[in-house]
């Protein structure tokens, strides 16, 4: 008798045992996924403080100082020409005052288009951009003329540089671009274009964008060569001196 308790209390010890297992294992196959999705969410989720990949194709957004041409095809006697002020607003004949900096061209029809709903039923309005920024790139430091250059076409950077004249006697071919991110961070990135002019690397020579700016540094001995006291038409000996 003793002994049919006692295999009773195993075989229920043994079955306890086995559905705690099985209990475990489902709950890490249901958790596991769950994880799974946490992880893939954050790494999904863009981080606020870090700046966002250039959009490829950007539309243009409205600058101060832009003029535009509104047409409204059913209601003519609309017809406009406004500018952006300093503020970023705009005045419409007959509704106002509206602010229009940094939209693009669509944004800002629908936003003219709801400024004139108190005036027109179902307003439709074209705009169009009479004059505008220029897309530019800024190229400063070591080059024959630094400035500040339209960009008509796609442009690299060895082009740019070359386009300010091209690079002084004094110049380090390890340049900087500077490139602002439409969230207001600034990109640095280190161009060895020594390699690209040498055939060696030819990603060095990276395209930039409207807003970019390339800086060339002095080289090493030059900035030392400025305070090595010596005189006109003496040599500078570079062989050291015997005591």
């Amino acid at each position: 008798m003793a002994k049919t308790c006692l295999r009773g209390s195993v075989a229920v010890l043994l079955s306890i045992a086995l559905a705690g297992i099985v209990y475990a294992r489902q709950g890490q196959q249901i958790s596991a996924p769950i994880a799974g999705a946490r992880q893939t969410a954050e790494f999904a989720a863009p981080a606020a403080d870090r700046p966002r990949l250039a959009e490829r194709n950007p539309r243009y957004k409205i600058n101060r100082s832009d003029i535009l041409n509104l047409s409204f095809p059913l209601s003519p006697e609309f017809n406009q020409t406004v500018t952006v002020q300093p503020d970023g607003y705009i005045t419409l004949q007959g509704a106002g005052s509206i602010c229009i900096l940094g939209m693009t061209v669509p944004e800002t029809s629908e936003a003219i288009k709801k400024a004139y709903a108190k005036v027109l039923h179902e307003p439709i309005v074209d705009v169009d951009l009479k004059d505008f920024q220029r897309a530019y790139f800024i190229v400063t430091g070591q080059v024959t003329k630094p400035g500040q250059y339209d960009l008509r076409y796609d442009l690299t950077a060895s082009q740019a540089i070359a386009i300010a004249g091209g690079f002084m006697p004094t110049a380090k071919t390890q340049v900087f671009l500077y490139h602002r991110s439409p969230d207001g961070w600034v990109q640095a990135r280190e161009l060895k274009l020594k390699d690209f002019l040498h055939g060696k690397n030819v990603a060095e020579d990276v395209e930039i964008r409207p807003g970019d700016l390339i800086f060339v540094p002095e080289k090493t001995i030059t900035k030392v060569r400025k305070y090595i006291p010596y005189s006109v038409g003496v040599p500078l000996s570079t062989t050291p001196l015997a005591y």
